[in-house]
């Protein structure tokens, strides 16, 4: 992890900021989510060596909003 509380997946790209209140998920497009979303859409689909999203503590529990964004 980098000093200014960031860290880049290596297998996806994505960023995740430390941040009070619980962590920020960059993604490359659309706005920022949750580790759950990340886990939702993409991590839980990969078996690749390096993801920085395999902590079922830290992602928490996973809810059907997490697959999808609306559209509003």
């Amino acid at each position: 992890m980098s000093g200014n509380g960031a860290q880049v997946c290596p297998v996806c790209g994505v960023k995740i900021l430390k941040i009070i209140g619980g962590d920020r998920v960059l993604f490359s497009a659309g706005p920022p989510g949750t580790r759950a979303m990340l886990w939702a859409r993409v991590c839980k689909y990969t078996d690749k060596p390096g993801c920085i999203n395999r902590d079922q503590e830290a992602i928490g529990s996973v809810q059907p909003q997490d697959y999808y964004q609306s559209e509003s």
